[in-house]
């Protein structure tokens, strides 16, 4: 079985796969924005009290007759090690993720057209505190959350199913670098407390 490094994820590096989703503006021009969306603004509303950030990732989510849907994903923890062996990828929609109470995930994804490009794939980790946008046609393994938790997930609906799913020619497994550059960072992930459980529908 292949095993991939979990790195930590950075708008540079993802920005092939997606975008990196937080309110660092000014950290999307130090960090790698290439100039091919526009750069994230900020401003003053609520009377001062709030600041607005926009253009932190741009969305597709209408075509072909598609609209914007907003669902929760409540996801049970799993063991990043794997393993994994297929991915999709949805050709008209972007999908975003943004953790409701501080859960972390890993993003495993790769590029290709109608089967994944395996000498692409990567994976990254995500805190509790950052969400993420998957580009369109960019394939990804379903969510893959390291705590319990529940994530809202933007994406296209429609009356067709848009998800290809394709298996990979061996599974992949995957672990943390040894030596991450991010301070606060082990070879091990996160001792976190436990979340408490999500509350039943």
């Amino acid at each position: 079985m292949r095993s991939l490094i979990i790195r930590p994820i950075g708008r540079a590096a993802f920005a092939p796969y997606g975008w990196l989703v937080d309110a660092d503006a000014d950290g999307a021009r130090a960090h790698g924005h290439d100039g091919a969306d526009p750069a994230p603004s900020r401003r003053t509303i609520n009377d001062g009290s709030s600041q607005r950030i926009d253009g932190l990732s741009p969305l597709a989510m209408d075509a072909a007759g598609g609209r914007p849907a907003l669902a929760v994903f409540r996801a049970a923890a799993r063991d990043p090690a794997g393993p994994w062996g297929a991915l999709e990828r949805h050709r008209l929609s972007s999908q975003t993720f943004v953790p409701l109470a501080g859960a972390r995930a890993v993003v495993l994804v790769a590029l290709g057209g109608d089967t994944p490009d395996e000498s692409s794939l990567a994976a990254f980790l995500v805190s509790g505190r950052q969400a993420f946008t998957i580009r369109a046609g960019v394939w990804h393994h379903g969510l893959i959350a390291l705590d319990a938790g529940d994530f809202i997930v933007l994406e296209r609906q429609a009356e067709a199913v848009d998800c290809d799913v394709v298996s990979l020619e061996a599974p992949v497994g995957l672990r943390l670098e040894s030596r991450s550059p991010h301070p606060g960072l082990s070879a091990r992930l996160p001792s976190l407390p436990p979340l408490p459980p999500s509350p039943q529908s």
